[in-house]
């Protein structure tokens, strides 16, 4: 009875120990295996691996600070760029609204609850995962397939760690460019790869005293702002009244406010030009430049800015919120005009509503709004690199043209990118199908669509109007908006029926011609100064001038008859236009435009 005894023990023992065994394997199978990676701790990443996990996936999350939050911590941009739908309603929901009620729900947020909020979204999520301070030092790939990658912790300690899928949330698209994936910096889509956005430094005071503050807002100083709870906007005359130290590398615009439960603010307005985002020793150097400019502001406010008698610097942010570096070509690259349309997509994953703002790219440059959406659809495609299998991208650097990013940039989109990326991740796996036949695949994007809905995000099929619709001329309106070089501003609206001015339609071929990456383009160019030469600045534009224009744009000199009989002889007038312009007169914009269209048509 005793040996029996033993002999039970002994085996209990011999089992518990082969238990351990294979329990210490899985735990370290789990830490270099996973099913779903998500490289990049910014908020779209967040939103990625939550849904991820919460869709059966082991998942990991890897963050190369250590922290969470990225540019809404580290970076301290905590004004939140929120928008409406075409209902009234928030829209972006889903994670993103889960993160944000637990931030307080409104456009303001403390950066310490932030981080906090994030880090909980994590922790509730049995099956992720989180490495920080991790870097990736290479990739590995099964032909186009990216299978594995090469990761360094804060130790030194190196590993490989194995999925089935992945997904890029870095902010410049770091682990796509790593694995091959083709892209484009700065505008490269229109020949402005160099165009470099201004950066900011976000700036962070104690002592402010906010019933100063608003009672100098509703008194209109520097032009007066409005304060909405712990928020407050506007002080555009700002821009002029301040002279920069750096002058000719910072500018302060007017002043986007959020007020901390410390009673500390930080402020959105120092604008810093040439920073390549790119560039660690570039953003180090504006970084620099930064704090010291912010002395000189705080020094500025103390004197003009009723409120701010005793502001001091609290602290400084550990980055800059850098606008615009990469963007990687996709599936589908969303274009401007898909905003200006409010355009549903089949594969729509989430909606963007935000006003398309591209920021000053000098002290010179103001800057632009080129269309505020009622909404428009973030298609599942634009999320999925070229070249590169098993791969997601969803962070500002995703399949966007350089335009359409200024509206789909901002972090809430973001974030409903990431949720959405996380999910199909999930069922491409279930579902056996890599993320490319599934960017392709009806069934499989009705079945994300209903998971999505199920997580709580907002989404619907709609169908709205848009400004221009159905205009005859609207088609060529098209092709000058993706090149950017139209602006319908908050109103979306363009002077199409203000008389065009020779300049103005010179400008607008020209620049077109310099924004497309075409053998035809590259010769037109070589035209341009003897176009130029034939414009007289002020005049009005009428047919026949137009024609000459077109035609001198094209090394082509009308010499024996009318420049608009040639026009149409050479194929630059088509009959709808034709039809309209049947004397020589003065032309309207819309006329100017379609002109112009049908001329960039024909090189790109």
């Amino acid at each position: 009875m005793k040996k029996t005894h033993i002999g039970f023990i002994a085996l209990l023992l011999l089992a518990i120990l082969l238990i351990a065994g294979w329990m210490g394997f899985k735990e370290q199978a789990s830490e270099t295996d996973f099913d779903v990676v998500v490289f990049g701790g910014e908020p779209e990443g967040v939103a990625a691996a939550v849904s991820a996990a919460r869709n059966g996936s082991k998942t990991l999350l890897i963050s190369e600070d250590d922290s969470l939050g990225g540019l809404m911590t580290d970076g301290m941009l905590n004004f939140l760029d929120v928008s409406s739908d075409k209902n009234g309603n928030p829209a972006n929901a889903g994670i993103f609204a889960e993160w944000h009620e637990m931030v307080g729900g409104q456009v303001g947020f403390d950066i310490e609850t932030a981080e906090k909020a994030f880090h909980q979204l994590v922790d509730e999520e049995d099956n992720l995962t989180l490495m920080k301070e991790t870097q990736i030092t290479e990739t590995v790939k099964e032909g186009k397939r990216l299978s594995a990658i090469g990761l360094t912790e804060a130790s030194g300690e190196s590993r490989t760690v194995t999925a089935k899928r992945f997904i890029d949330s870095t902010k410049d698209g770091d682990l796509a460019v790593k694995a091959g994936a083709p892209y484009f910096t700065g505008g490269g889509d229109m020949n402005l790869e160099d165009r470099k956005m201004a950066v900011t430094l976000m700036i962070h005071l104690k002592g402010v005293d906010w019933e100063g503050l608003q009672k100098a807002s509703k008194e209109g100083v520097f032009g007066g702002g409005e304060v909405s709870g712990n928020v407050a906007w506007g002080y555009g005359d700002l821009h002029f009244d301040y002279k920069a130290h750096y002058a000719k590398d910072t500018r302060l615009r007017g002043l986007n406010i959020v007020r901390q439960s410390d009673g500390t603010i930080v402020i959105n307005a120092l604008q810093i030009f040439g920073v390549d985002g790119l560039d660690p020793a570039s953003k180090k150097a504006a970084i620099e430049m930064g704090k010291e400019e912010t002395r000189y502001i705080v020094e500025f406010l103390r004197n003009k800015f009723p409120g701010f008698e005793e502001a001091e610097v609290a602290s400084y942010p550990e980055e800059l919120y850098i606008r615009e570096t990469r963007h990687i070509k996709a599936e589908y690259q969303l274009p401007l005009s898909d905003v200006w349309e409010n355009k549903d997509h089949w594969d729509s994953i989430g909606f963007g509503a935000y006003p398309v703002d591209e920021q000053a790219t000098s002290i010179d440059d103001y800057g632009a709004i080129y269309s505020d959406p009622v909404q428009y659809a973030i298609p599942f495609r634009s999320l999925v690199p070229q070249n590169v299998d098993g791969l997601l991208v969803a962070s500002k650097a995703a399949g966007y043209s350089s335009l359409a990013a200024g509206s789909a940039r901002v972090l809430p989109t973001g974030m409903t990118a990431g949720e959405a990326a996380g999910a199909a991740a999930a069922i491409s796996i279930n579902e056996d199908m890599s993320l490319r036949e599934m960017s392709k695949d009806k069934a499989a994007i009705k079945k994300l669509q209903r998971t999505l809905k199920e997580q709580g995000a907002n989404l619907y099929s709609f169908d709205l109007g848009y400004s221009y619709e159905g205009e005859w001329f609207y088609p060529e309106v098209r092709t000058l908006l993706n090149l950017g070089l139209v602006k319908g501003a908050y109103e979306n609206k363009l002077p199409v029926e203000k008389p065009m001015v020779e300049q103005a339609f010179a400008n607008v071929l020209m620049h077109g011609a310099n924004r497309i990456s075409t053998p035809e383009a590259e010769k037109i160019r070589i035209n341009l100064d003897a176009m130029q030469g034939l414009v007289a600045a002020d005049q009005e534009l009428s047919r026949d001038k137009a024609a000459e224009l077109i035609l001198a744009f094209n090394g082509i000199t009308a010499e024996t008859e009318s420049p608009w009989d040639l026009a149409v002889k050479e194929g630059f007038v088509d009959n709808t236009i034709a039809k309209r312009l049947k004397e020589d007169r003065p032309l309207t914009g819309a006329e100017a435009y379609y002109l112009i269209g049908k001329a960039l048509k024909k090189i790109q």
